[in-house]
């Protein structure tokens, strides 16, 4: 079976900017930007989100390549990785390659952002993309932090899905059909790997899982969050969505998974949750001590931003879920997505297996691409 794609144009990081509101903190009165109200949710005008201060994107010293118009554009931003930067892009490649020439797989591209490195990884980049040029382009960003670097690559993309995974490979790259493929056949919004979902395979120190587990409860608690796991480095939108909540981000460093999946469920938009192979990198040099600091403090700013957004508007936010009934989030958990003749089944792409349930009405595509088994839906758009 074969799929028509539609290639949808995304505008440059210089054309996307935080919408002006009442919130923000511009004194001068002006005319609401015409941006279209969120396709799910009709009642809410993504514009009218508080957006605090709009940010002067990162400088770019240097891009190798082009966005080209594919399916999926996979970003890998790296700070300083010239131990592993070559070999994992070129497993990467490998893995997409062998079934892009099988005529199954998704159209994409490979996008290496360097976040300011100081030792040899721009010269591994630039190697990669002499190597591949077709397959792999570049950016040399002068700012640390991801969210710098998804906000310019994703920003600039010209594909229907924008996808970000960590270079160290913790996640299983057999899996990113999965992500990948939730988004194209155009039901959920968000795709992202769960690590603390029952299905999940995860190999990590107790210390760093009791840190992961906590955080979680505590945005559940404090935020009304309804998602599993906010900080694994496995994540995909739709361009549609990128649009929608790029401009809206205000972190650039370790809070901005977490801004992003929480802008996402409290503008309404359905986020699709997948269990991943994982397995923790021995050679991480993650500062706990900061990372919870930082992240206390997006939260207390998230706290603030949804508490002024409500009280401008007078309603509450439609993916907040009420103390007592956490089941009104726009929520999917599942297995692992299995395709049929154009998609992944565990990391090749032939059909397996007999026990499979059809998509849920609001995740129905247009065309029989994929069919989930033992989805549970928490959906009040249904």
């Amino acid at each position: 079976m074969s799929t028509s794609t539609q290639i949808t144009t995304t505008p440059t990081t210089s054309q996307v900017t935080a919408p002006k509101t009442a919130l923000n903190n511009d004194s001068e009165e002006s005319e609401q930007p015409s941006a279209p109200r969120y396709g799910k949710n009709a009642d809410l005008d993504p514009s009218t989100f508080p957006a605090i201060r709009v940010q002067k994107p990162p400088e770019v010293l240097e891009r190798l390549g082009n966005p080209v118009p594919v399916q999926a554009d996979i970003v890998l931003p790296v700070y300083n990785e010239e131990r592993q930067l070559d070999a994992h892009v070129r497993i990467l490649k490998d893995f997409l390659d062998v079934h892009s020439m099988e005529r199954k797989g998704f159209t994409w591209n490979i996008v290496i952002a360097d976040n300011a490195s100081t030792d040899g990884t721009w010269d591994i980049a630039k190697r990669l993309v002499d190597d591949y040029p077709d397959r792999v382009r570049a950016l040399r960003i002068a700012q640390k932090g991801r969210g710098h670097a998804l906000k310019l690559t994703w920003g600039e993309s010209l594909a229907k899905v924008v996808s970000y995974m960590d270079i160290d490979l913790s996640t299983d790259i057999k899996d990113i059909g999965f992500l990948i493929g939730s988004l194209l056949v155009g039901g959920a919004d968000v795709s992202i790997g769960s690590r603390l979902l029952a299905e999940s395979e995860v190999e990590r120190p107790l210390k760093r899982k009791f840190i992961s587990r906590t955080y979680n409860t505590m945005l559940h608690s404090y935020l009304g969050a309804t998602f599993h796991d906010a900080q694994c480095g496995f994540k995909a939108l739709t361009a549609e969505a990128a649009h929608t909540l790029l401009p809206l981000i205000q972190d650039d460093g370790r809070f901005f998974d977490t801004e992003l999946l929480l802008l996402a469920q409290n503008l309404g938009m359905l986020i699709y949750e997948i269990p991943v192979r994982w397995e923790q990198d021995g050679r991480s040099t993650l500062s706990i001590s900061d990372t919870a600091q930082e992240n206390l403090e997006g939260m207390r700013r998230m706290k603030r931003t949804f508490a002024r957004w409500e009280l401008s508007n007078g309603k509450k936010l439609p993916g907040t879920p009420h103390r007592d009934d956490r089941a009104s989030s726009a929520t999917v958990t599942g297995n692992r997505a299995v395709f049929s003749s154009t998609g992944f089944s565990n990391g090749d792409f032939s059909s397996s297996g007999d026990s499979r349930t059809s998509l849920p009405s609001s995740l129905a595509p247009q065309t029989a691409l994929i069919e989930v088994a033992d989805v549970h839906v928490k959906d009040p758009r249904r």
